[in-house]
């Protein structure tokens, strides 16, 4: 679907939820080329989906000569190989991601060994680790792995006339998580850095950078200093008014804060505890931690990490390790 002179929307569908049933990957259509911004997951359905989208608006899989990936995660990546097999087309991500490729879809046995020993630590029971740190395993079933002919950086541009896209890193839900900036016609492809109806998920893992949530913070305050008409997000509808979203979304994580300070004002609790007695939203609406599904859960309880790593560089939680389980307790009154 054209939603803008030379900008097609492609709706693709996801094989895991709830919540999201589909990725919005878009197609710039140039003079000299044609990009396609991420990629949707590699399963029969996405891949049929985005095929006949494309015929549609008079385009196939041949005709993109070029896949920008916003960050690793497989609904916007897993494609992506298969894509280029067909049409040639060279892909292009950040530095960042490039450098988590191998050991996140490749040679996963190291990255399963530190998730398993992160997750002990932050409380999980022994009896639950395997199947909690096995969670994501699936999700390389849609996956085709293929290594960037391009990185970029903060200096990167994209030329596709007419279009010439500045890559804005914007490290938080991933570390070297970019978006796409069109600054003639004021255009934000944003990926999951800011999406219209939910939060982005930001989690503290291995592979996630010391500080996330840090990391995520800024990149908003940053992003303030575009001059923004519509922004493009990875799920979810074209919206402007990009400064109010930011607002809102820095008054979720202030909340959150104020949240896990509250049930740590009394004594040491660990990130597991916390994650049980916090409301989560994984469909949009508010879902008791017991009822999330284990790879949810997983995901709660590194969002909890996050939030924690932040308030310790904040000087307001301190962490105490004990039998190789890390404590947290607020230092200051919520």
């Amino acid at each position: 679907m054209e939603l803008m002179k030379g900008v097609y929307q492609v709706k693709v569908p996801m094989p895991l939820g709830p919540g999201l049933d589909h990725i919005n990957v878009y197609l710039l259509e140039g003079t000299n080329g044609n990009l396609l911004i991420d990629a949707g997951w590699n399963t029969p359905e996405a891949f049929t989906a985005l095929k006949q989208e494309l015929l549609v608006d008079g385009f196939q899989i041949k005709d993109i000569s070029h896949i920008a990936i916003t960050h690793l995660h497989p609904d916007h990546y897993g494609l992506a190989g298969r894509i280029k097999e067909i049409s040639g087309a060279k892909i292009l991500m950040s530095e960042v991601e490039s450098s988590m490729l191998e050991q996140r879809y490749m040679d996963v046995s190291s990255l399963l060994d530190s998730v398993t020993e992160f997750l002990g630590a932050s409380g999980i029971p022994k009896d639950d680790l395997p199947q909690f740190s096995k969670a994501s395993m699936p999700v390389l079933d849609f996956v085709v792995p293929v290594k960037p002919d391009e990185m970029l950086n903060a200096e990167s541009t994209i030329e596709m006339e007419p279009f010439k896209l500045k890559v804005i890193m914007t490290p938080g839900h991933s570390p070297g998580h970019i978006c796409f900036y069109e600054p003639n016609r004021k255009y934000l492809f944003a990926g999951d850095h800011i999406l219209s109806d939910i939060s982005p998920h930001i989690g503290l893992h291995p592979q996630s950078g010391e500080n996330p949530l840090s990391d995520y913070l800024n990149s908003l305050q940053a992003m303030k200093e575009l001059e923004v008409k519509f922004v493009f997000p990875g799920h979810g509808g074209v919206f402007s008014g990009l400064n109010q979203k930011i607002e809102a979304l820095m008054g979720h994580h202030q909340e959150r804060e104020w949240e896990i300070m509250k049930l740590i004002s009394k004594g040491p609790k660990t990130a597991y505890q916390i994650a049980q007695e916090i409301p989560w939203m994984p469909g949009g609406e508010p879902i008791g931690f017991i009822k999330l599904a284990t790879l949810d859960k997983r995901l709660a309880v590194l969002e909890t990490l996050a939030h924690l790593q932040y308030l310790i560089s904040q000087g307001k939680v301190t962490k105490d390790s004990r039998d190789q389980v890390n404590y947290y307790e607020s230092l200051v009154m919520p």
